[in-house]
């Protein structure tokens, strides 16, 4: 965790992003006193992170890059915060590529009037996220906008791992009788946004799902190293990547909606609000397009973890001359799951 705070001021102030003492200040007791502890790529403070190549080549022959934007509202919310969002989306946008997650950088947009011990509790979140995950914060940036230009703090991270040559997943990859794979309950997160922006007078017991997927994925790629398509379930919800698939691959998805994992609580939450927890946000669901033989035993890998234990195949990819995403209903019908026009809910990660 980071050391105690010594900054003499209790909130941001423009002063902290032009880049004298004060800024200085703010970088080392704030960002370095926290990053330092378990990563070395930025003892140096160059203005790159200087990574070994010799090291990558031996993990893999691909490189992954990724790149994400956080804004969510509120900055905390029931099991996660803005921090704990920005560490683990980025290693999940790695790792649904099959890569194995290394580096990390994070640039922060602060609110001039922000409170410093606000910060402190996002980054030391940011630092227990990324040294769980055993990856490294390597480099960043901080501004300072005033007061009304951003609202409180905005972070974006973006990410490096490798990828073995033996994976290849794509999103064009589906093919006729694959089966389609979730890790767990959908729109959990979704629910925690909405609770935790206190709008409504809800009385429920809902947490983000806010996790990073890196082991799940290498335990799938274990026992199935030939995995087709795979991404995470974030903003636009299980139905939009399932939609994203069939565009990317010319097929029919069928998904069959009493396979789909969903939580009474997220039900009922959706239920009061006009909302569908199938496009609603997830920030620790992957889903997953395998070839049917190796099904049953993606699950039980899966299933031996804690983020995988409620994995369920929930539908099937079919030969199709049209690319739609076809939901069997809970009351026997059938219907078009089309991607939506906007979002269900704004700022949601």
């Amino acid at each position: 965790m980071g050391a105690d705070i010594k900054i003499k001021t209790a909130t941001i102030t423009m002063s902290h992003g032009a880049g004298g003492k004060a800024m200085h200040k703010l970088i080392d007791e704030i960002m370095l006193s926290a990053f330092n502890s378990y990563s070395n790529g930025l003892v140096e403070q160059e203005d790159q992170a200087r990574v070994d190549l010799a090291e990558l080549q031996l993990m893999g022959n691909k490189l992954a890059f990724t790149t994400d934007s956080y804004v969510v509202d509120p900055l905390f919310f029931p099991g996660g915060d803005i921090g704990k969002l920005a560490v683990t989306g980025t290693i999940n946008d790695l790792a649904v590529g099959g890569a194995k997650p290394l580096y990390l950088s994070c640039g922060f947009i602060l609110e001039e009037g922000l409170p410093i011990d606000t910060l402190k509790k996002v980054v030391d979140s940011m630092q227990e996220t990324a040294s769980k995950a055993g990856v490294k914060i390597v480099t960043g940036d901080t501004k300072v906008v005033p007061k009304g230009a951003c609202d409180k703090i905005f972070i974006n991270t973006s990410g490096i791992g490798v990828i073995s040559a033996k994976v290849n997943i794509q999103a064009n990859r589906a093919e006729s009788d694959d089966v389609v794979i979730v890790n767990g309950y959908v729109g959990d997160h979704g629910a925690a946004i909405v609770d935790a922006r206190g709008e409504l007078a809800l009385d429920i017991d809902i947490q983000t799902d806010c996790e990073a997927l890196h082991e799940l994925v290498a335990s799938m790629l274990s026992v199935c190293p030939d995995i087709h398509c795979m991404r995470d379930a974030t903003r636009g919800g299980l139905i939009t990547v399932l939609n994203e698939f069939a565009a990317a691959s010319g097929c029919n998805i069928e998904v069959e909606e009493s396979s789909i994992p969903v939580r009474d609580e997220v039900r009922g939450v959706c239920e009061i609000l006009g909302l569908d927890p199938l496009y609603l946000a997830n920030e620790g669901k992957l889903v997953a397009v395998i070839p049917n033989q190796y099904a049953q035993a993606v699950l039980e890998a899966m299933q031996t973890l804690p983020c995988g234990q409620h994995a369920s195949v929930i539908g099937k990819v079919v030969a199709s001359e049209r690319s739609q995403v076809i939901l069997n209903t809970r009351f026997g019908t059938r219907r078009i799951a089309d991607v939506l026009v906007g979002d269900q809910l704004p700022r949601i990660c």
